[in-house]
């Protein structure tokens, strides 16, 4: 790859803005990194003042990025080879009003060419607006600031989304599937009587065609049919190849290559050809505008597929001409997704033509000459704008199937009922409002109708006669509240799944599936009882009883009644002789009736029921069972297999988790000789039979966790085909010795109490998964951990060394566990992100995704979300602003992987609500896709994520409609995803979209606990059961352990993750003072404060009494640190005066606000770290030489303060009015000193003749008699920084009930900025330490000047660093537009 730099070319001209202001080009320099996309370029150069002036002039100025495709690029999905080469990419200035035509004028290109998601590549038209486009492309994202739009169309990680090129690039893969020529030496026929000859050679669609002239094509050409016949190579020459056609006169030519590659080319594409039973050529997403020209050669095509492409109208190759009737033998023809916007009538001439699809082509009409394809058979209209139909239609006497699903016809047209042949129609997803069966009267050919997605509300179903030609019927995702089809008398299948209603009637003549799932069905009425029924699912409706015409019905096979009100099940239907799957979970189930001996009945759920016990003969009985699920129940004891020793029994699951059988159950299952799954977990085991494991010699997973085992039996080894081993939250000390097994795979003994592990001499090589966390007393050696090595997941506990901070302070508040389990998948693609204290103050993030089938950008989002996150909220205070571009920028981060792959994800940060001082932390939760967020409150679930799926969201499901999505019977949008909302997919934009769900919810003292789950564990899992279970458990890493465990047992196949965060926030540990009245009277403007920033240090540490610790955390006194934190300064104002004092607030519950200014608030951190910046000679003012080893040039002494119950203020310099304060601060401040000075590591402050340190809210006698602070008063610091007296200089406030402790109150955390630092060697530590206590007469100093701030509103188009004079530069707000690093 080859990485530029921008170089401006020649002398910029303010333009107008309806032209490209200037052209930048890319050249070979340095300071460029690639960031993980192809083609995407990072750049570190800065515009001119004069570009960046005329970009700041307004937001509808940007700037294109061009690319130009130098070589042939291989394929977007192919492996990328090192002989690609980087496209030269030229930025050009332009605005919203520059056209194409424009650009291609200035840039002397022929056009310009649009690529989305790295797919299709389209030719713009003159008139389009490129950089309208971005920004359209944006906004319909999600963006939705003006300058935020832009700063985004600038970046050139957009490159992976949207891309421009200032010439087609090609496609090497493309050109070789599309068309293959050159010329070789050419012999005919298989004598010798011809000789070999120089000719151009063409492979073509299905043809090899051999011209008669060397290099000319002006002669006659040869054609070859090549389907069904032969191409070989020729042993006698290299390089060769014999091409011969098929049938009796079959034609043979011997090709003689130049090259072996040009060989392998022409070898490869040919046998595919001839490999083929039908003259198929498939030209489908190869970006083409016409037709190639010797594909009209090939006369013997009879499928041509051009789907996904962009097939013009007009082009010498297009659908307008003429050449399309050469196709003599076509008879299918595939134009789905060419953005026609017409109907092309030249395709009425192919007579020829049985099938015609022209799906997603923006057609608003369709000829009548249509009616001229005699011969059509199906006729594909989906995803258009159609509301009508000509009349002429009706002449197509041979159309068997039309699709019109979603289009925009408010009924069914009148001309199908001519359609005399036609026996399929497809309305999906239209406005049909109203069914009359009486117009169905007049189809008499119709068989089948799809009529989902309607908005259905009402079937009239009084009509003369009955239905007799309707066979099928699909009414799913509707709204009908009643359903009549008594009259539809051969009706065989009915779908009406999720709609609401409330009573169904139907004809039981030929009925033989039904489907009616997610209704509110008290009954079903069939008349007369349906004998040919063999499926049936009635799950998630009210039934409280079966009918009796269910255990008539002699055929079926599949009864799903889940999720109903059902207290008991017939005997007759257990019994009977046909039902060979029954799912009957989630109801009211107490008993269960005997069964007849050697029933049918293969699978049987029971979960979530109330049964005490099975029938004593259920299994013995019961021979064909090979599932069994009674989770969930009251179960004590389970029948035994058989009466006597010999069992048949053919059981492979059986999963009894969360029930109340002991260890003698256990023995019970020796009969079950062929059980492969079996899960137990949660019951009240205190041991498992040793002898009866043994016996269990084909199984492969076994789920112990949850019960009060020791130890697992050691004959667990007898088990040689176990590959899972899950036995976490026991109490087992002993590692099972499961690792000898030969397939072993997955190992979870975690929340038990192992001490230590004893190994083989090596482990299976099969061993991929070891889980040992929650074992605190496990100590592992490094020869243990060294055979560990190789499992790809090890999961072991981590033993940070923390601080009293991080042990009282955050795990106070919060603390979290999670699992993540893979099922029956091979890999896991589940992701969790867990950070207990983010950023730098008491804060949180947690986050879970799942990419469904792949696991790579699950992996990307966890590793970049949370740094996406703390740099977005550096930039915005407003919660659904901040989220809602953490997810975009975390979806243009996918790049390349971002293109076709997606995941569903949720996020939480746990922050100060600023806007609600009363307040203690507020939940913000965003998150797309099926990933969800509970939070328990007073023991009830508060849902707090918004589900992203079709079915589950109506709103959503008229978005994607409204965009022509073609929606799958299966509900998936275009067959992929079922979510309408991902990070990643971005080739199904605009149907599926980054944009999240936000919300945020205060948080407050009934708040216990947060869950984070995916898909899978919901479905699974009730929100009542999910925060029951965790309301059982307590410990978050259990109770994550217990919830994944629970929906496996439930069913879950598929990978399931769970995060439980624990909340403990409660109203004791709050010590701030009582708020102002509004109505106390306020002084004069005072002198300005800092808004401290918040330091990675230590957090506050909380004390028995008030939950903020008081102990001190250093051995420096309180005057050493007077004496090192030198001099802090800002030019900020409090709107209070003396006697407005300010409220005392605690670490837990911050300041709500730094000004009287009623809409600005500032969030007070629980630490700061003060430094004092030397001068630039390397001496302060009273300095006479600078001080041995310490460093002077502009370092920092650095130390945090834990301000329990303290307010940080400084003031310097003369008042401001209240006006000067409202232009220069925002509704947060500003988000210069909101924004980003909240989230620096440090605050560096400095004045030439030093800074005035003093304390406010107390009378500084008072303090003077404190032993804690009157060392801070009238000290000379050794860098000539001065402690002065004044009462009206106040910066700390120091809480006198703090115990006093030699640790003293300030901590020096270790730096982050090495380069940065006040250094004292060690050999002089006690001497500065001397010097520092050292007392000095007090020297006030001159107040600093007052700081003039940038404001944060107006792009900061420039990159250079705000610096004032006697100020150590500080790192500032960057919000370059094309600042595009990683």
């Amino acid at each position: 790859f080859f990485f530029f730099v921008l170089t401006a070319k020649g002398p910029l001209k303010y333009w107008s803005e309806t032209q490209a202001i200037s052209n930048l080009d890319f050249s070979p320099q340095r300071n460029m990194k690639r960031n993980g996309s192809r083609g995407c370029v990072t750049r570190k150069t800065r515009f001119g003042s004069r570009e960046r002036d005329w970009l700041k002039g307004d937001a509808q100025r940007g700037c294109v990025c061009l690319y130009r495709a130098s070589e042939p690029q291989p394929p977007a999905s192919g492996p990328q080879t090192s002989t690609s080469t980087q496209p030269d990419l030229k930025l050009v200035l332009c605005s919203t009003n520059t056209t194409a035509e424009e650009l291609c004028a200035q840039r002397d290109v022929q056009g310009l060419y649009l690529q989305l998601h790295g797919d299709l590549i389209r030719r713009l038209d003159p008139s389009e607006r490129p950089l309208q486009m971005v920004y359209d492309y944006l906004t319909a994202v999600g963006y939705e600031e003006p300058l935020r739009v832009q700063q985004e169309a600038a970046n050139s990680d957009l490159s992976c989304m949207i891309r421009f090129y200032s010439e087609k690039p090609v496609n090497a893969d493309q050109q070789e599937r599309t068309l293959l020529k050159g010329v070789f030496s050419v012999r005919k026929g298989k004598t010798q009587l011809h000789k070999w000859a120089e000719r151009q050679v063409i492979l073509c669609g299905t043809s090899l065609i051999v011209a008669s002239v060397k290099d000319s094509l002006t002669g006659k050409m040869h054609i070859l049919p090549l389907v069904g016949g032969k191409v070989e190579e020729v042993k006698r020459r290299q390089h060769c190849l014999m091409f011969s056609s098929a049938g009796p006169q079959a034609q043979t030519y011997y090709v003689n290559f130049d090259t072996l590659a040009d060989y392998q080319r022409w070898h490869r594409q040919a046998s595919k050809v001839v490999s083929q039973t039908i003259s198929l050529v498939d030209l489908s997403c190869y970006s083409l505008e016409e037709v190639p020209e010797y594909l009209f050669y090939c006369q013997d095509v009879t499928h041509l597929n051009l789907r996904h492409n962009f097939m013009s109208l007009d082009a010498p190759g297009g659908l307008s001409t003429a050449y399309f009737c050469r196709f003599a033998q076509l008879r299918s023809l595939n134009l789905s997704h060419n953005g026609l916007g017409v109907f092309p009538e030249s395709l009425c001439e192919i007579q020829t033509l049985t099938e015609l699809y022209l799906s997603c082509n923006g057609l608003s009409a369709v000829p009548a000459r249509l009616e001229n394809l005699q011969s059509l058979q199906t006729l594909c209209l989906d995803g258009n704008r159609l509301d009508s139909l000509p009349e002429e239609l009706g002449s197509l006497s041979q159309l068997c199937s039309l699709g019109l699903s979603f289009n925009d016809f408010p009924h069914v047209p009148g001309v199908v009922e001519r359609l005399c042949a036609l026996d399929k129609l497809a309305m999906a997803g239209n406005r049909v409002e109203t069914l009359d069966l009486c117009s169905l009267l007049r189809m008499t050919h119709i068989k089948s109708i799809d009529l989902r997605l309607n908005g259905l509300r009402c079937v009239k179903s009084e009509i003369p006669e009955p239905v007799k030609h309707l066979t099928q019927l699909d009414l799913r995702d509707n709204q009908l509240t009643s359903l009549d089809l008594s009259s539809a008398c051969s009706l065989e299948t009915l779908q009406c799944q999720r709609n609401q209603l409330g009573a169904l009637t139907l004809s039981g003549f030929t009925l033989r599936t039904l489907h009616a799932r997610d209704n509110r069905l008290t009954t079903v009425n069939i008349y007369p009882f349906p004998s040919q029924l063999t499926h049936m699912d009635l799950s998630r409706n009210l039934l409280e009883y079966l009918p009796d015409w269910v255990c008539d019905s002699r055929k079926i096979e599949v009864l799903d009644v889940s999720h109903n009100l059902l207290s008991e099940l017939p005997a007759r239907l257990l019994s009977s002789l046909s039902l060979r799957k029954l799912l009957a979970g989630n109801n009211r189930l107490e008993s269960l009736a005997d069964l007849l001996d050697h029933i049918p009945l293969e699978t049987l759920d029971l979960q979530h029921n109330k049964l005490r016990e099975l029938p004593e003969s259920f299994f013995y009985k019961a021979l064909n069972l090979k599932y069994l699920n009674v989770s969930a129940n009251a179960l004590e004891t389970i029948p035994p297999s058989s009466q006597s020793e010999e069992s048949l029994s053919t059981l492979q699951e059986l999963y009894l988790t969360g029930n109340k059988l002991n260890e003698n159950c256990a023995a019970l299952l020796v009969g079950h000789q062929n059980l492969r799954v079996l899960h137990m977990a949660y019951n009240q085991l205190q041991s498992f039979p040793a002898s009866k494991l043994s016996k269990l010699e084909v199984l492969e997973e076994l789920n112990l966790s949850g019960n009060k085992l020791k130890t697992i039996p050691s004959t667990v080894s007898s088990c040689k085909r176990l590959h899972t081993l899950i036995a976490h939250s026991n109490h087992i000390s002993v590692f099972p010795e499961v690792l000898s097994l030969p397939e072993i795979k997955l190992v979870d003994v975690s929340c038990n109490e192992q001490t230590e592990i004893l190994l083989p001499d090596s482990l299976p090589s099969t061993l991929q998964e070891l889980d040992l966390t929650g074992n605190s007393n496990l100590m592992l050696e490094h020869k243990t951990l060294n055979l560990f090595s190789h499992i790809s997941t090890l999961k072991l506990d981590q033993k940070p060394a923390m601080t009293a901070g991080d042990a009282q302070g955050t795990s106070m508040l919060w603390d979290h566990g999670y699992a993540e389990m893979c099922g029956q998948r091979n890999k896991l693609c589940v992701s969790v992100l867990a950070v207990d204290r983010f950023g730098d103050s008491l804060e949180a993030a947690y986050g879970i995704f799942d990419g469904d089938r792949n696991e790579e950008v699950s992996r990307l989002l966890q590793c970049t979300m949370g740094d996406v996150l703390a740099e977005e909220i550096q930039h915005s205070s407003v919660d659904s602003v901040y989220m809602c571009n953490t997810f975009l920028t975390s979806h243009r981060k996918l790049g390349m992987a971002g293109q076709k792959l997606g995941a569903s994800a949720l996020l939480c940060y746990i922050h100060h609500e600023s806007s609600e001082p009363g307040r203690y932390f507020s939940l913000t939760v965003a998150n797309v896709g099926t990933c969800q967020a509970v939070l328990c409150r007073d023991g009830q679930p508060l849902a707090l994520s918004k589900v992203f799926s079709l079915e589950q969201s109506a709103e959503e499901m008229e978005r994607v409609k409204l965009a022509k999505a073609i929606i799958t019977e299966d509900n998936k949008v275009s067959g992929v995803t079922c979510c309408s909302r991902l990070l990643g997919c971005s080739y199904l934009f605009p149907w599926v979209l980054p944009k999240p769900w936000v919300h945020t919810e205060p948080l407050c003292s009934q708040d216990e606990f947060l869950i984070l789950g995916n898909k899978a564990l919901f479905q699974k899992v009730s929100y009542q059961e999910a925060v029951s279970t965790v309301l059982a458990v307590r410990d978050p890493r259990a109770a994550a352990k217990k919830l994944c465990t629970l929906a496996q047992s439930y069913g879950c196949r598929d990978n399931v993750g769970a995060v439980v965060v624990a909340l403990h926030i409660g109203e004791d540990s709050c010590t701030c003072e009582p708020p102002l009245s509004n109505t106390e009277a306020r002084g004069p403007p005072a002198p300005t404060l800092l808004p401290i920033s918040v330091s990675p240090g230590d957090l506050a540490t909380p004390s028995s009494s008030s939950g903020i610790a008081s102990e001190f955390n250093s051995e420096m006194s309180a005057s050493e640190v007077g004496s090192e934190a030198g001099s802090t300064a800002s030019d900020e104002h409090p709107s209070s005066g003396p006697t407005a004092r300010p409220e005392r607030r605690c670490s837990l519950h911050p300041t709500a606000t730094l000004w009287a200014h009623p809409a600005l608030f500032q969030r007070q951190p629980s630490s700061a770290t003060f430094s004092s910046n030397q001068s630039d000679n390397g001496l302060d003012s009273d300095d006479e030489a600078p001080l041995e080893g310490v460093i002077s040039n502009g370092s920092k002494l650095e130390v945090e303060v834990d301000i329990h119950c303290c307010a940080f203020q400084l003031r310097s310099g003369p008042p401001e009015s209240p006006k000067d304060l409202d232009g220069r601060h925002d509704s947060r401040g500003s988000d210069y000193t909101n924004s980003k000075m909240r989230r620096q590591n440090s605050v560096v402050v400095s004045a030439t003749n030093g800074c005035l340190l003093a304390v406010c809210g107390r009378e500084i006698s008072d303090l003077k008699k404190s032993p804690s602070t009157s060392s801070l008063f009238g000290k000379k610091l050794s860098n000539g920084s001065v402690v002065a007296p004044e009462d009206s200089h106040n910066i700390i406030e120091v809480a006198l009930e703090a115990p006093k402790k030699k640790s003293g109150y300030f901590a020096a955390p270790a730096q982050q900025d090495p380069e940065d630092q006040l250094i004292i060697p060690p050999s002089l530590e006690q001497d500065v330490r001397e010097q520092l206590r050292g007392q000095s007469p007090v020297v006030p100093g001159p107040p600093p000047t007052p700081l003039t701030l940038p404001s944060a509103k107006d792009p900061n188009w420039e990159h250079t660093q705000s610096t004032v004079p006697g100020l150590h530069p500080t790192t500032v707000l960057q919000q370059d537009v094309y600042d595009t690093a990683l």
